[in-house]
């Protein structure tokens, strides 16, 4: 077994998850997770496999139905789920932040209406905060929803919904007190029906956004034109919190991407190891060369050190601490080390890299993702930045 990206002191049950993660990811998604991406296809068959491993309610409490795992546990499943294909970790991915805001703001009955069916992935999840005019300024978003009676009635527009379409429940942020700021916001779960149009009355999700990669997985808009909501479809019952439960789920957004940043530079790694091995030059395997063998090795270093840093803020979140300093260093390291990797996997193929028959073609498209997802590199450098600022 190779040395990078061990985790040490985790339980028998965590370690024999993870193998079992890893063993359907080489057997059920690298065989055929080009050939979906090339086509832009939902990978409905990896997903009722997710599904049977119990992966949707991997983080929920047991007594909801869950496996009631850690975020540590969660994380290196997604890891392990994007050395095989970015887009499936991104299926679960706004799924367990729904689910996590949920468990950790919602009300008793919300809680006992919604997880139990979020474990099973009868209902899946998707997390909606940005908007067209509006992307690391969640101050500036539009959306509006006035109290009408009972009910509350929503207007406007969201945008960058990953699972927008086949999601059937969506935590959306809008704003219910313009002139309150931060504590004017109020997160709203949405029931929907899967799919794309009308999917209930006043609420619209247009189509599929075409994108360079992060294919498979569908990303979305989400309209609302004079939506009608009951008030007790304000996460936690009361308005007004939808910013710090949103932001909540955001740090957890943020270890998750850090974790799909190591996956797929793991995969890159793996890639160019083997290529360097088999190909040759002036007589001996291109490894054996100074300039390909000192690559590879700050490939290596990049690719444990990102691991380490995931898992350090993944732990410190388990622990009950607020890690949004963790976290921020962990996704801005990963993403960036995830890049350079990914390019450098591509260098070392050579020509061949081009070549849409090679994995390291996909990966190099899926990887500027991780550099915008979950808050750019600049946005999480002004956090660590203040977060430190704060410190005596």
């Amino acid at each position: 077994m190779s040395r990078l990206q061990q985790t040490h002191g985790l339980t028998d049950e965590q370690r024999e998850i993870i193998a079992t993660v890893r063993a359907f990811v080489d057997k059920e998604i690298l065989p055929v997770a080009t050939g979906l991406e090339h086509a832009d296809a939902y990978p409905q068959a990896i997903v009722d496999g997710m599904r049977d491993l119990g992966l949707f309610g991997l983080t929920i409490a047991e007594e909801h139905g869950g496996l009631g795992e850690s975020l540590l546990t969660y994380a290196l499943v997604v890891e392990e789920l994007s050395r095989g294909w970015m887009s499936v970790s991104g299926i679960v991915n706004t799924h367990f932040i729904v689910a996590w805001m949920i468990a950790q703001h919602g009300t008793a009955e919300q809680r006992a209406h919604y997880l139990p069916r979020m474990a099973t992935g009868e209902i899946r999840g998707a997390f909606s905060m940005s908007e067209p005019g509006c992307g690391s300024d969640v101050s500036a978003i539009r959306t509006r929803a006035v109290p009408d009676g009972d009910d509350y009635v929503i207007d406007g527009q969201k945008m960058w919904l990953t699972n927008g379409g086949s999601a059937n429940l969506v935590a959306t942020l809008v704003k219910t007190d313009p002139a309150a700021g931060h504590r004017g916001m109020t997160a709203f779960l949405v029931d929907k029906e899967p799919g794309f149009g009308e999917v209930a009355p006043g609420l619209t999700v247009p189509g599929k956004i075409d994108k360079m990669g992060y294919k498979g997985v569908d990303t979305t808009e989400l309209l609302f034109d004079s939506y009608r909501i009951p008030s007790a479809q304000v996460l936690g019952g009361m308005p007004g919190r939808g910013f710090y439960q949103m932001m909540d789920g955001a740090e957890v957004g943020r270890v998750n991407v850090a974790a799909r940043g190591c996956g797929v530079a793991r995969r890159a790694y793996e890639l160019a190891l083997a290529y360097a091995r088999r190909r040759e030059t002036f007589g001996k395997p291109i490894a054996e060369h100074q300039a390909v063998l000192f690559r590879l090795a700050e490939m290596a270093t990049k690719v444990e050190a990102a691991h380490q840093m995931m898992v350090m803020a993944a732990r410190r979140k388990d622990s009950g601490e607020r890690n949004d300093l963790e976290a921020g260093m962990a996704k801005y390291l990963a993403s960036e080390y995830c890049k350079e990797v990914v390019e450098d996997a591509f260098r070392i193929h050579g020509g061949y890299a081009y070549s849409r028959e090679y994995e390291i073609e996909r990966l190099y498209r899926e990887a500027p993702m991780l550099l915008i997802g979950e808050g750019t590199a600049d946005i999480q450098k002004m956090v660590i930045g203040r977060r430190l600022l704060e410190e005596r």
